[in-house]
């Protein structure tokens, strides 16, 4: 008996577009089984698995498409890893790249001093700047952000997220991540 827990399909909305890039929008096996047999989706590409019943067989989908449309938020939602998916994983101070894990966020003007926790107040962090700048006005410390925090779209977050690809990409799946990168000749 084959793991089928190997084989997730990649979620595009009805436009053709992931739903997400990062996290990179993926349902199990079971989920899109499940949404192809209540036609929720269409089946764009399969895998070569199949899963069977008694009375029916079906191809596992590696790609499947929403029938309705899920429009994007306009305003995406103020969370942790938002922040540092605006910021693209890296400490504001002093621009290392860190995993999600080893940052924290930076309230630019502290709380202490009136601060607000806000998409225009907060940067993403290491430990050590986090903690060299501690309770200070950015000024006082000569800590300035590389990038002034501000309020991102959802678009942006997408865009961003789009540089940091999963480690495993089905190949049914790269004609759908990478739809406006520059084509290589044959």
């Amino acid at each position: 008996m084959v793991a089928l827990s190997g084989y997730p399909a990649l979620v595009l909305n009805a436009d053709f577009r992931p739903l997400s890039y990062f996290p990179l929008s993926l349902w199990s096996w079971q989920e899109a089984v499940k949404a192809v047999v209540s036609e929720r989706v269409n089946v764009v590409s399969e895998y070569d698995q199949e899963v069977r019943s008694p009375t029916w067989r079906l191809r596992l989908p590696s790609v499947i498409s929403l029938k309705d449309y899920i429009p994007v938020a306009r305003r995406p939602a103020f969370t942790r890893f938002n922040v540092f998916l605006r910021d693209r994983f890296s400490c504001q101070y002093c621009g290392d790249p860190f995993p999600a894990h080893d940052l924290t966020f930076d309230h630019v003007i502290p709380r202490s001093r009136g601060g607000r926790t806000t998409w225009d107040n907060v940067v993403t962090a290491c430990a050590p700047c986090n903690l060299r700048k501690g309770n200070r006005l950015p000024r006082q410390v000569g800590m300035l952000p590389l990038t002034p925090p501000f309020e991102p779209s959802s678009f942006q977050l997408q865009e961003n997220g789009r540089a940091f690809p999963p480690n495993y990409l089905h190949q049914s799946w790269r004609d759908f991540l990478y739809w406006d990168s520059e084509l290589e000749p044959i």
